[in-house]
């Protein structure tokens, strides 16, 4: 099973999109998928098609350790299952409790015979809750918008996750970089997207995502791109980078 966290301290990047049609892509190819929503915004369990004022239990209950995550799980679509977020989660920052750094570690280690694979959608911040799911995977993907701004966030991620490294879970790595929101016809685009390729080298992926609003579309009509418009460019981006990671050979 492969854990990967995806992360970035900037909003507004593509993170959520990226998890939710990243994990649609990889149950369309076959495996079978759960995304894990630990953004007190809930973006993710919003933009999945879930009512999060109708969810019973969430990922707030799990880290508390009131309750076993597979009584949190709703079915999203075939071969894709979330752990969904509430905003109520805010609190665990607040009020930490006994080796809150490794709440994650906790809860999802019965997990690995079910799924593929986990995909962590991280808030955007490097607080308690992105502390966690970094202890709790081997793997980190970065997506990073086409503009400068998107650059100026990486070194105080880098060194969040060299220091997490460091103490607590060795086998972290940076295995993928994705840039998105990528407008072709704009020089700064491309100039940014050649700055990323220097800065990551092979860890950064081949696909890249295009601007589209098909895709800012099927977010606000809560489904991934595959049911809203599966011709786009959107979802061959995104069909594209899910057989890029299923091919990755990932060391951990």
């Amino acid at each position: 099973m492969r854990k990967i966290a995806f992360v970035n301290q900037k909003g507004g990047v593509g993170k959520t999109t990226t998890v939710l049609n990243l994990g649609a892509a990889l149950a369309k190819l076959g495996k079978r998928v759960l995304m894990v929503d630990i953004d007190p915004q809930a973006h993710l369990t919003i933009s999945s098609g879930i009512n999060i004022e109708s969810i019973r239990f969430s990922i707030h209950e799990v880290l508390k350790t009131e309750i076993p995550v597979q009584k949190t799980i709703e079915g999203v679509s075939m071969g894709l299952s979330l752990v969904p977020s509430h905003p109520s989660l805010s609190e665990l920052e607040v009020n930490e409790p006994e080796d809150s750094e490794f709440l994650l570690n906790n809860s999802f280690r019965y997990l690995g015979r079910i799924y593929n694979y986990i995909l962590i959608d991280c808030p955007s911040s490097l607080g308690l809750l992105t502390i966690n799911a970094l202890n709790f995977v081997n793997e980190v993907f970065i997506v990073i918008q086409t503009e400068y701004l998107s650059l100026k966030s990486l070194p105080p991620l880098f060194k969040l996750i060299e220091k997490v490294k460091k103490k607590s879970n060795t086998r972290l790595k940076v295995t993928g970089a994705l840039a998105t929101m990528y407008d072709q016809r704009r020089n700064m685009d491309k100039k940014v997207r050649k700055e990323i390729k220097r800065y990551f080298k092979d860890s950064m992926f081949d696909s890249v995502i295009r601007k589209n609003v098909k895709l800012a579309e099927s977010m606000e009509k809560a489904g991934d791109i595959f049911k809203y418009s599966p011709k786009c460019y959107g979802a061959r981006d995104y069909l594209s980078l899910g057989k890029e990671v299923i091919k990755m050979r990932v060391t951990t």
